[in-house]
This record gives C-alpha cells, structure tokens and sequence, in this order.
C-alpha cells in the first residue's frame, strides 16, 4: 500500500503531540494523514477519546492505517468494535502500562485493561526498553496477544520529542516498510 492510497489517522496520546513530536512531523508530510482531535488533551475521558477514533475511522473514504501514540493506542483498541469502515493496518508506539498502580496522572488507567483479542487486521508496535510509562516486558505479552509485530527499539524512552525522536528517520523507515506491505 501507498500512502496515497490510504486514510492515515494520527492518534496522539495524554496531552497531544506538539509541533516536535514525530506524529506531527509525520502529518505535516503525509497529503492523506490527519489527526483525531480530542476535547480534552489534559483530561482525556476514556469513551471520549474512543468515541472520537470511531468517528474519524468511520468518516474515512480509503481504507485506514491508525498510527497511534502512547494513550492513542487503548483509545483505538477500545474502538475497534464501533469500526464501520476497513482498517488496512495499525502502527503503535509507545504502549502505556495502564494496569501500573505507578502510571501518573492516575486516571490514565481508566483506559485501562487492554482487550488481549487478537486484532482483526495487522499492526506493528514499537516499544523501548525504558519507558516511564510501560514496561518491554508488558508491550511484548500485550503484542502477543494482539498477534502484532514487535520492534524492540532499544533505550528510547517513550519515543516522544522528550526523548529526542522529534524527527524519528528510524521510525519513518520502519512506517514505510510496514506501510508497503499492507493491502490496498
């Protein structure tokens, strides 16, 4: 598949992804990619940021590849059964640890468990080894039961502009080639 020929869906996590932020690096760059707005950034209420995901999925002429970050990702799992339009495939970056009694602020677990299906369509995460807000441990037993690939991305940090993937070329590659193997 080629970018031009799906609906990409940028999904940011707890308080968006400023201007630094690869996410929005990568929507400046990519025609068909724009980003799910959410009412509160700060204050994400769980059915809301689902509710919102749905909607843009739903609102999609081509068929759809979600590239989520950090709180973006159980916003999009959780969607899924309100999915009425085609998901080619899902990127993910960063799961949160939602189960972690140490994930701060505190009602981020609202988001919280993970539904452990397997995903109905193909999906890539990429995980660091020492995020604050999830364990590899927890990303690899989390993409093994959703049946996605996971890219061990060393000591990154939670891959945000904080850890200094503002530009992120190794992620562009590895989007590019998962991208191209997914079906129009």
């Amino acid at each position: 598949m080629k970018a031009s020929e799906a609906d990409i869906l940028i999904i940011p996590g707890y308080t968006n992804s400023g201007p630094n932020h690869w996410q929005t690096r990568w929507q400046s760059k990519l025609a068909t990619a724009r980003r799910v707005e959410q009412a509160e950034w700060s204050k994400p209420v769980r059915e809301d940021w689902v509710s919102r995901v749905a909607e843009e999925v739903n609102a999609s002429i081509r068929p759809v590849v979600l590239i989520a970050h950090s709180l973006g990702i159980p916003s999009a799992i959780h969607a899924i059964p309100l999915f009425r339009k085609r998901v080619a495939g899902a990127f993910f970056v960063a799961p949160p640890e939602l189960d972690n009694p140490k994930i701060r602020p505190k009602h981020l677990m609202t988001f919280g468990p993970y539904p452990r299906d397997p995903l109905p369509f193909p999906s890539l995460t990429v995980a660091s080894r020492n995020d604050p807000f999830g364990s590899f441990e927890h990303a690899d037993d989390i993409t093994a039961a959703w049946g996605s690939l996971l890219v061990d991305a060393g000591e990154a940090g939670h891959i945000n502009a904080e850890s200094g993937h503002g530009p992120w070329p190794e992620g562009t590659m590895v989007f590019a080639r998962f991208l191209s193997r997914l079906k129009p």
